[in-house]
This record gives structure tokens, sequence and C-alpha cells, in this order.
């Protein structure tokens, strides 16, 4: 009898700890200048019903995880590749965090560490002034942004005042960061091309060639993989078009071509081309340059401040 009481009270004891994997999770790889970050969230830990969801297996969509398990303390699973990765983590009591590794079947194993994703209290509430705006590019050169990765052989040109990606171009991000803000950028993309802004280089507004193309959470306009537009607004490939960003908090609006497409929509968490995890802390903006060509021009940044301290 007592053997039995025992057994249960260790089982109380592990689900107790299980549940502490639940929530949503920014995570950051540990190595040198990492080009990407990921997202999880777990429900149902402690319980036989857990449940995930993953941003960073290919393709960077926002994945439900099919294998999602706790053992012994260890929370694993593997992403949606033909030759699975695998990760694993712990929780780290005294801290908070999650201390884990991603292998694969060929290469190092990829340390990572998971933080819980932070409140943010600001809301787009309608209270929010304008400060002067801030010319992201001045159509001469790159002065003010650099490369994500080395800063060799970037792919990115300045011509006849367009800022041009040869298309397999690293991704640029301003050396500015930045929080709350009205984000205007013009862009050209080619026929059967994408790109995306990144929005403190952590959620992204997709953009791609798809005039005419039904909605859904990819096309133009889109948050990426989270939030589907109301309307396709783009124009046919070749043509400029016009995105106008505000980013308050979490929520987000875009206007695309001057139709309103996403209004004051929650933000639940990092996209595919996050590389900047600490959702809490300013970013910078971020121009996809590897998925075939695109230019851009006039890009505008309009820093928002509430009168009142949050």
């Amino acid at each position: 009898m007592k053997r039995l009481l025992l057994l249960a009270a260790c089982a109380l004891i592990a689900h107790a700890a299980d549940v502490d994997f639940n929530g949503r999770w920014d995570i950051q790889q540990l190595r040198d200048n990492p080009d990407k970050a990921w997202w999880l969230e777990v429900s149902g830990a402690g319980t036989p019903h857990i449940k995930g969801k993953f941003i960073g297996f290919p393709g960077g969509d926002l994945n439900e995880i099919k294998d999602l398990k706790i053992e012994n303390g260890a929370l694993t699973f593997t992403d949606g590749r033909p030759k699975p990765q695998q990760y694993e983590a712990k929780f780290v009591a005294s801290s908070g965090h999650l201390d884990g590794k991603m292998t694969g079947p060929t290469g190092e194993p990829i340390a990572f560490a998971g933080y819980r994703a932070p409140e943010i209290r600001d809301h787009d509430d309608g209270t929010w002034l304008k400060s002067d705006p801030i010319p992201l590019f001045d159509a001469k050169d790159l002065t003010g942004w650099t490369g994500l990765g080395t800063a060799q052989n970037l792919g990115w040109t300045v011509e006849d005042g367009k800022l041009k990606s040869t298309g397999h171009a690293q991704n640029l991000i301003t050396t500015g960061k930045y929080w709350n803000f009205l984000l205007h950028v013009e862009y050209n993309v080619a026929e059967k091309s994408n790109s995306g802004i990144g929005l403190r280089g952590r959620y992204e507004v997709q953009i791609q060639d798809d005039y005419g193309k039904p909605i859904e959470s990819h096309i133009n306009g889109a948050l990426y993989s989270r939030i589907k537009p109301l309307a396709n607004a783009s124009r046919k490939a070749g043509e400029w078009q016009t995105a106008d960003i505000r980013l308050v908090g979490r929520d987000v609006t875009v206007t695309l071509n001057g139709k309103t497409i996403i209004t004051k929509q929650k933000i639940e968490g990092l996209t595919a081309i996050a590389f900047a995890p600490f959702e809490g802390e300013p970013g910078p903006i971020e121009l996809q340059g590897d998925h075939g060509p695109v230019e851009f021009r006039n890009i505008v940044l309009t820093p928002l401040y509430h009168p009142q301290p949050q």
C-alpha cells in the first residue's frame, strides 16, 4: 500500500512539473549570429491531451506538432522534414526558461533557450500620437541598413533611387530598432517572386505575386501564416504597390494599395522571418531578399508614442 501511495505521489509531482511547459515560448538559438528564431506553444501539458504548435518547420508555417510528448521531465518533438530533426527541452525551474537542443540526421546539434512570451500592455486604442517621420532609405545607398548574417555579398544594389534584390540576397535589417510605429513601404515584386517585411525582426507582412488568387494566410499583405487578410488587394507583378503598416504592441493593421485588409488584429507570436526572439523589446525593420527579385523605394517609419506613460 505504501508503495502504491509513493508511486501515486511521484506521478502527481511529475504531472505538476509537466504543466510548467504550458504557454507560449520565444526561442533563441544559442550560436553566433543566428538568422532564425523559433516559437513554440504548448497546451494540455500534465494531462493526456497535450498539444503544441511550432514556428520553425520547413517553410516557416505555423505547424501543429504531431508527436509532442513529455517523458522524464523532457519535452520532445520532431519536425516535418523527410529526415526529421529532433527537438528536446527541459524546464529550468530556477530561471523559468527552457533549456534545449535540436539535432538532425547530419550536422552539429543547435542549442536553444526558450523564454516565456511576455505580456505586452500596449494596444491600438486610438490614443497613440505620431512623432516625426524617419526615412529609412535615402535612395542613394545602404546607409542605415546591414545584412542579416555576414556583411559581405549582400546581394542588394541601389539604382535610380530604388533598392533592388537579385532574388538571392541576404535579408536586410535596419541598424535602428523600433517599437510602435507606422511604416510606409513601396515595392515592386517580379512575376512568381515573393519577399516580406519583418516588423521588429519578428512578424512578417508577406509580399507576393498573387494578383487575383484566393484569400489565405500567405498572400500579399497577410501576416505570414497567422492572419488572413480580408481581401486580395494585390496589383499585378511588375506594378508598384504600397503597404502602410501600423503596429502597436501586438496589434497590427495593414493597408495594401489603399485598401485596409487587416484591422487591429492581435499577433500571437513570431513568424518565419523572425531572428529577434524577445517580443518585449524594440527591433529592426527587415526586408527579405532570397525568394526572387524585388524592388523597394520610399520606406518611411513614423514612431508612435503615448501622451501618458503606460
